[in-house]
């Protein structure tokens, strides 16, 4: 099974549309916010992008997490709806191939409003502002930092997709997940390692930048090989 089979399965569910909406509203907090409150960002000294940014993106990290969960927990509805996980324990497919191709689905999806986002902080800078030398670099650096940062979310809240035939029960403890990490996100660095937490994470250019990197990258192997794991378990002992 191929990711462009997974693409294909998605057409009936509205997740494309979904995902370009809700990129748009996110995009648009920005330009909103300068154009009701140009004031109170043209004032502060400091980089233009900076200001941006530390104004708006817990509102737009938060829709942004709330696309990818509404994401997972729909790819893996059609997977659970009609029995297909049941029908496809008896094909020659391993259940950790699918996980890995709707993984690599999310993310390209999960792409659409960053790039949405990164052309509103573009327009924002350039026309409220003034398009300062270096500009294209910090805005790539950051919005590559955003990128990863989602990384363990989209894993994590695949993982949950996975135990649970009901969308709602899924969704329901991704969205409490969520909620959690809104009020932990920025308690201390510790806490802000949670999965869901670090997709509220801001690129500081210090050493936790770093070591929240390396805490992505040691996440996404965990989740990814307990995921593995517990298909195994699954398809032994259902």
């Amino acid at each position: 099974m191929t990711s462009w089979l997974e693409f294909k399965k998605i057409k009936r569910t509205g997740i494309l549309p979904v995902f370009t909406v809700g990129g748009i509203l996110a995009a648009s907090i920005p330009i909103l916010n300068l154009m009701m409150r140009s004031e109170d960002f043209l004032y502060p000294e400091g980089n233009p992008l900076a200001i941006l940014i530390s104004s708006n993106w817990q509102m737009i990290a938060m829709l942004n997490v709330l696309l990818i969960l509404s994401g997972a927990c729909l790819l893996y509805s059609l997977e659970f709806s009609d029995d297909a996980i049941q029908k496809m324990k008896s094909l020659p497919i391993k259940e950790s191939q699918l996980f890995l191709n709707k993984v690599s689905l999310l993310i390209c999806l999960s792409l659409i409003p960053l790039i949405l986002e990164m052309i509103a902080m573009f327009v924002g800078v350039g026309y409220w502002f003034e398009l300062y030398e270096g500009f294209g670099l910090d805005l790539v650096q950051n919005f590559g930092f955003f990128f990863l940062m989602t990384l363990p979310t989209i894993l994590l809240a695949l993982l949950v997709a996975t135990f649970f035939e009901s969308v709602w029960v899924s969704l329901g403890i991704n969205v409490t997940a969520v909620f959690l990490a809104i009020m932990i996100y920025n308690k201390s660095f510790s806490l802000s390692l949670f999965p869901f937490a670090l997709a509220f994470q801001r690129l500081h250019h210090t050493n936790q930048d770093s070591q929240r990197i390396i805490a992505v990258l040691v996440e996404v192997v965990v989740i990814t090989i307990g995921e593995v794991l517990f298909l195994k378990t699954r398809r032994h002992f259902a």
